[in-house]
């Protein structure tokens, strides 16, 4: 009896010890399976339907679908890569550039033209009709002084108000001399003029017209001996201590564009010469001819060096974009249905790169989508490596099936089908041959 229980207990121990151990080992492999499923570290996300399009960040491909992530080590085999000789690239003066996150200055270059400030332009009416009787002004341009006198005018309006005034003032009583003020007032007279009358108790055959501020003359519609009414414009004078410049900035620029935003204008007949100002005004309304906004700047004036109707080129320097992945505007290709750039991997090989472009400035283009900060892209000869890869067949218009044509080396330069995968040629097809031109 006592053998059975020593080989059961010894068969019992066995089995623990088995379970044991097989179980520490399950442990040990689940935990090293969450430990290297924890280490992977995505590189970057690519459109399901098109491999060559990459982002830094989750979102959406181009055909609407949720890009998916690719990780270190699990990279797939790249289809669209051309190689090119060492040499060859050297010779063709292959240049590149770092795609690279910066803040981005939106800047506006346009033209404009120097206007006067119309908060500080005036024009003169007479508020009675009447003859000019002597011009104190002869000619547009002249410089006026606030207060200067500019005009006589004799109104027989104006010589009966004042008569019922000093009629007024006889009969002493307030009510009618207040009235005959304010039609004196509405007349045009001016405080001093009706003081004096009342002094001097004798009406004013010509009344004195006076500027009405500071500034040149704009315009002068009238000469001695005229007859002028409350709807002629005798005289404009502006005011040049201000000016405006109105520029012309397209449509979609439009709404970089706030008030208050930095601007500077220079002028042809100063050069090296910089005029510092502001944005005043963004207009409303786009011109139907030049698709363009009219946008208004203000800039002092002092001396008076900025005139109107000078033609000004104007920069405006709107509120800066900050973290934009940029870079130059050459590297980028330009087609009727997309844009792409060209990626140099190093050791002569290129990859084109579908890429959504956004605000450009300068000499430099924000990239939204497409590309990765770090990445390399050609900055020249770029257009001769996307005919080549197209040449290949590599670019992305490339399908499955199709023969891949590759340029063969030496004097007769042939097109030879490619063998994928390989890196070997087979002998040349003439129909294929044909087929490719």
């Amino acid at each position: 009896m006592k053998p059975r229980i020593l080989l059961s207990l010894a068969a019992l121990v066995a089995v623990s010890a088995a379970g044991g151990y097989w179980l520490a080992r399950s442990t040990n492999a689940d935990g090293n399976d969450r430990a290297a499923t924890k280490e992977r570290r995505i590189l970057y996300w690519v459109a399901p339907m098109d491999p060559s399009y990459r982002s830094d960040k989750p979102g959406k491909s181009p055909m609407g679908m949720d890009l998916i992530p690719v990780y270190e080590g699990e990279e797939p085999p790249d289809k669209t890569t051309v190689n090119i000789n060492p040499a060859v690239v050297q010779n063709l003066g292959v240049r590149t550039a770092v795609a690279e996150r910066v803040t981005l200055h939106r800047r506006i270059e346009s033209v404009g033209m120097v206007t006067p400030d119309e908060n500080l332009l005036s024009h003169l009416h007479v508020r009675a009709a009447g003859w000019i009787e002597r011009l104190h002004v002869k000619a547009s341009g002249e410089r006026v002084a606030k207060g200067q006198l500019l005009l006589e005018l004799y109104s027989p309006d104006l010589v009966d108000a004042q008569v019922q005034y000093l009629q007024a003032l006889s009969i002493g009583q307030q009510t009618l001399v207040t009235a005959a003020e304010e039609r004196l007032r509405a007349l045009g007279m001016v405080s001093p003029q009706i003081r004096r009358l009342a002094k001097r108790r004798k009406p004013d055959e010509w009344v004195q017209i006076y500027a009405p501020q500071d500034g040149y003359l704009t315009m002068l519609n009238v000469a001695e001996g005229m007859y002028v009414t409350p709807q002629t414009t005798i005289m404009s004078i502006a005011d040049l201590k201000r000016i405006w410049v109105l520029v012309d900035v397209f449509e979609d620029q439009a709404p970089w564009v706030r008030a208050g935003d930095a601007a500077e204008i220079t002028l042809a007949y100063l050069p090296g010469r910089r005029f510092a100002g502001t944005v005043d005004y963004v207009y409303p309304t786009v011109d139907p001819k030049s698709r363009t906004v009219k946008v208004r700047l203000v800039f002092a004036n002092p001396d008076e060096a900025l005139k109107p109707e000078m033609y000004a080129f104007a920069t405006l320097h709107t509120t800066p974009k900050t973290n934009a992945l940029v870079i130059p505007r050459e590297a980028l290709i330009r087609t009727g249905r997309n844009q792409r750039v060209i990626l140099a991997l190093g050791n002569g090989r290129f990859r084109p790169a579908m890429v959504i472009p956004g605000l450009e400035s300068g000499e430099k283009v924000e990239i939204l989508q497409g590309l990765v900060e770090g990445e390399r892209v050609v900055t020249s000869a770029q257009f001769l490596i996307d005919s080549e890869a197209s040449l290949a067949g590599t670019i992305l218009r490339m399908t499955p099936g199709r023969k891949v044509m590759q340029r063969q080396d030496g004097p007769d330069r042939k097109l030879i089908p490619a063998v994928p995968g390989s890196g070997k040629t087979d002998p040349a097809d003439p129909a294929d041959e044909e087929g490719e031109r």
